[in-house]
């Protein structure tokens, strides 16, 4: 948000001045997410990368002789929180935004920063409405949308693993109900058939009747939309009622959570980025991550640290933190990160990141053949 503050001194004559603006020292970058709840394992290794990105930078002098700010907000990847952390942040005078995390809080907190014209760039977001020609202007991503890694499975279902009739799966959410249809809408269009499209409930516990509606169905394959804790609980179901069949689903279920499945993940596949570890941004950030926490890095936090350096890359070569100019250079300016280099399109998705299926093979995900770069 650009805000001017004109202060006025009355004179005799009652003429008023602007005082001077106060020089500003810090360029402030509000990192909303899920940094606590049910959903933390996605949202804490993005707060993660912004914190490394930020130290790294503030320590080789900042930007534009400015330092970085963080501001932190926790929306739990619910949607009134997203409302009210997106509020926090434009009121704390955010200069741009780094997140949200989930697709329903992301689109629910868009028309906030629209309105103040703020930059916001999620790492993790991938419901295709979000940019939708000329929508959102000020929105961008480093992430594939869920039509990118529909384009990707459904080629994957039909070439290798040879799908002719397809269960259906979802959470009802933006992020798991967008990657089911855009399977579900290219598979019936190559004449495959779907013998089973059902939902189910984010916090569910039982899932002994939807596998057994699935056994029932006996699909050749089970298109899963949704998060890793909700596609565990319903793999190791299926398993247990026999249902032995591939279970496909996108970028929210390569997890540790999947793989403790252990003999239940067999047969297990999603859509992920592509494996860019032979990068020196990527040994970087990953070395930056185990040095500092002790672990490696989590779900997001590569598309993460890429966002950031991108929003950095983009006030830099700005030289200044206004929207339109930051703009300009992310269209046209390549930013090298760990992901890949990226430009991003004219609806602001990244140009020039990877996307692969990947399997689990002896408790690993593993990379498999099958890829596309998005454009």
């Amino acid at each position: 948000m650009k805000r001017f503050a004109i202060c006025a001194a009355a004179l005799v004559a009652t003429v008023a001045l602007a005082c001077p603006a106060q020089a500003k020292d810090t360029i402030k970058i509000g990192v909303p997410g899920a940094h606590t709840g049910g959903l933390a394992s996605y949202g804490v290794p993005t707060l993660n990368a912004a914190k490394l990105v930020a130290e790294k930078v503030n320590a080789s002098g900042g930007v534009l002789g400015m330092k970085i700010q963080l501001l932190a907000e926790d929306d739990q990847c619910k949607n009134d929180l997203a409302s009210n952390a997106a509020t926090k942040l434009i009121s704390e005078d955010a200069d741009v935004v780094m997140g949200h995390i989930c697709s329903g809080p992301t689109k629910v907190a868009l028309p906030y920063y629209n309105k103040e014209h703020i930059i916001l760039m999620s790492p993790t977001a991938t419901t295709p409405s979000l940019t939708a020609a000329g929508v959102n202007p000020m929105f961008f991503r480093t992430v594939a949308k869920d039509d990118a890694q529909a384009a990707l499975t459904s080629k994957f279902i039909l070439e290798s693993l040879k799908g002719k009739k397809i269960a259906y799966v979802h959470d009802n959410d933006e992020y798991g109900k967008g990657f089911a249809d855009g399977n579900k809408d290219i598979l019936e269009k190559a004449g495959v058939e779907t013998v089973l499209y059902e939902a189910v409930t984010p916090d569910a516990v039982d899932f002994s009747a939807i596998s057994r509606k699935l056994r029932h169905a006996k699909p050749d394959v089970i298109v899963f939309g949704g998060y890793k804790d909700l596609a565990g609980k319903l793999i190791k179901q299926l398993r247990r009622e026999k249902v032995n069949c591939p279970v496909i689903g996108p970028d929210g279920m390569k997890d540790q959570a999947i793989l403790e499945l252990g003999a239940a993940a067999e047969n297990v596949f999603c859509s992920y980025p592509k494996d860019t570890s032979a990068l020196p941004l990527y040994k970087e950030a990953r070395d930056a991550h185990v040095k500092q926490f002790g672990s490696e890095p989590g779900f997001g936090y590569y598309n993460a640290y890429a966002a950031m350096l991108a929003l950095i890359h983009g006030i830099e070569k700005a030289g200044s933190t206004e929207t339109a100019k930051i703009i300009d250079v992310l269209h046209t300016q390549p930013v090298d990160t760990p992901i890949g280099s990226l430009t991003f399109n004219a609806n602001g998705d990244a140009a020039g990141m990877g996307l692969s299926i990947y399997t689990v093979k002896d408790g690993k995900f593993v990379e498999t053949e099958f890829n596309i770069t998005l454009k």
